[in-house]
């Protein structure tokens, strides 16, 4: 496996999360019927996060905590609507290297996230416990699985094989630039460092947009969100649209938190969403120290890949 490297300047600590989400009534999305609750013994979210935490909690004091702000501080600054169009057409072109999904699986295993105050296991670890806690509960959904399984990906950017981009450049909660920035934001202060927010052309609530306009339309802070989706995406990856708009969104907490930037969706959007609000609860609440057997689901998820994927993706 050959891989290019291309150092990007700037350095910085980080933050990447996910949240609660339970859906009562969901119809369909994308041709899959979605079904309308897990079985009665199926995953059960934690009250507290490995630390013994409440998860998300961006107040309490630990050092821990001190690192995601500054993570966030640096984020707020630095993620601006030409960084993030740079980024999307130098990463777009995906000429970092060929290799196959379990392969950046077992590269993740050098990544920690230092931007989630829930979690600080190798990201292989959470990889698994959202896939198989999803698994349990929607046995059927074998797309949602293998969903779970590489949803986070994007974060090989981390990896210093793979070039090494700062933290600030591929975790932390997600939100759209171009248009004001919501205060709903995690550290939200920080955005008065941010060019962007001096720019009249942005400060307002559609900004550069129209309302309804469908968030493909829209620019993201630049991550391993947005990365992931244009590797499947581009690789020609059969996976149906939910689940490419979960691996696209799935960090945009303002939206599906908070319900900020709702004005901003579409139809299409919004169908989509439901999946997301499934997905979210097991992102979030399956971080734990419960360790999963990686060579006995291994063979399940390997004949996932080869359904939905092929067997070498460009990067």
């Amino acid at each position: 496996m050959t891989i290019l490297i291309e150092q990007i300047e700037n350095g910085a600590q980080a933050e990447e999360q996910k949240t609660l989400a339970i859906v009562d009534d969901l119809v369909l999305d994308g041709g899959f019927a979605v079904p309308k609750e897990a079985s009665n013994d199926g995953f059960v979210a934690p009250e507290i996060n490995a630390f013994g935490q409440s998860f998300r909690d961006y107040d309490v004091e630990s050092q821990r905590q001190k690192t995601v702000e500054e993570f966030y501080r640096l984020n707020h600054i630095h993620q601006t609507y030409d960084f993030v169009k740079k980024m999307r057409e130098e990463y777009g072109k995906l000429d970092k290297t060929e290799m196959s999904i379990w392969e950046c699986c077992e590269l993740l295993n050098d990544v920690i996230d230092d931007s989630d105050p829930d979690l600080d296991e190798p990201q292989i670890e959470h990889l698994l416990q959202t896939a198989e806690a999803i698994r349990k509960d929607y046995p059927d959904e074998d797309w949602l699985h293998l969903t779970g399984l590489i949803h986070d990906l994007g974060k090989v950017l981390l990896h210093p094989s793979f070039g090494g981009l700062p933290q600030w450049a591929v975790v932390g909660d997600t939100h759209p630039l171009g248009c004001a920035f919501d205060e709903s934001i995690v550290h939200h202060k920080y955005f008065e460092g941010n060019p962007d927010d001096r720019n009249p052309a942005y400060n307002t609530k559609c900004g550069i947009y129209s309302q309804g306009c469908g968030l493909d339309n829209v620019m993201i802070t630049w991550g391993h969100d947005d990365y992931m989706y244009l590797v499947a995406k581009e690789n020609k990856t059969t996976l149906p649209p939910a689940a490419l708009f979960i691996i696209r969104y799935h960090s945009f907490y303002p939206l599906h938190r908070c319900g900020a930037y709702t004005h901003l969706m579409n139809e299409q959007d919004r169908e989509n969403m439901k999946w997301l609000k499934i997905f979210n609860k097991y992102d979030l609440y399956s971080k734990s120290k419960v360790r999963v057997n990686v060579e006995e689901v291994k063979p399940y998820y390997m004949s996932l890949i080869e359904k939905y994927f092929p067997a070498k993706l460009r990067w």
